[in-house]
């Protein structure tokens, strides 16, 4: 069987000028590191940087560009927002859907997510949905129900053929900026977890081909251990993908 495919994927967040932004993508590109056929480098960008990002991209193999969100209808009188039309009609290939920071600020909802999935899926967009919980669940001990339930509201209303589409990415909520930290044991245990919830639902040959991706701090010190686990297939990478020499060395922990 093929590699599952193996990502580090940048996300800016609301960072970066776009000078900064420019800068940043070069320093990162000009280190001109060679990626194997089954690794992807992946930045998400704030709207503005999108079209900048894909064209400094654009010559460089297996790195792509992804938004970092996008409107859960079609197209409308929604000031303000923007459609995964809109995206496709620019060739953005990714797109980052219900992070933790959108689901938390933005009150979005399972059944939203599942929407902004579909449409992403009829515009050509390869989903980076993200799932994980907060403190209060992992402290109950209830952390594989409540992705469960994540998993089934947004994800499972999708056939087979659609599902081997989408890239998950785990966030350990709990290990987000809180000062407490995810063990690698804990990581690859719920990354075995959610495979083994996709294997249930889709057969185990549709769940081995699917790439989850570790989003809690992933850092240059910790990447190459965190990477190193069976089921750990990349990074969703926050605050380490705005230094250059840091999400460079990530890139390079790739299995």
């Amino acid at each position: 069987m093929r590699m599952r495919k193996q990502i580090a994927a940048a996300n800016w967040k609301m960072n970066l000028s776009f000078q900064q932004g420019e800068k940043l993508l070069d320093d990162i590109l000009t280190a001109k590191i060679a990626l194997a056929d089954h690794q992807e480098v992946i930045f998400a960008v704030p709207y503005p940087y999108l079209l900048m990002t894909r064209s400094e991209v654009a010559e460089e193999k297996n790195y792509y560009t992804a938004a970092q969100n996008c409107y859960h209808k079609k197209s409308g009188a929604y000031t303000g927002e923007v459609s995964a039309e809109m995206l496709h009609s620019i060739g953005v290939p990714y797109c980052v859907i219900g992070h933790s920071e959108r689901r938390e600020y933005f009150n979005e909802s399972n059944a939203v997510l599942a929407d902004k999935l579909n449409l992403c899926l009829e515009n050509f967009i390869t989903p980076i949905f993200c799932c994980g919980e907060p403190l209060s669940i992992r402290e109950k001990g209830t952390q594989n129900e409540f992705v469960a339930i994540q998993l089934k509201e947004s994800l499972y209303h999708l056939p087979a053929e659609k599902i081997k589409d989408i890239v998950i990415a785990y966030e350990p909520i709990w290990a987000i900026g809180t000062g407490k930290t995810a063990t690698t044991e804990q990581a690859q245990e719920m990354h075995a977890y959610l495979r083994s919830a996709l294997a249930a639902q889709y057969g185990k040959d549709i769940a081995a081909q699917i790439s989850i991706l570790y989003g809690g701090s992933v850092k240059a010190n910790n990447a190459k251990e965190l990477f190193s686990c069976p089921d750990v297939d990349g990074g969703l990478v926050g605050g380490a993908s705005l230094v250059a020499a840091d999400f460079i060395e990530i890139i390079k922990a790739l299995k």
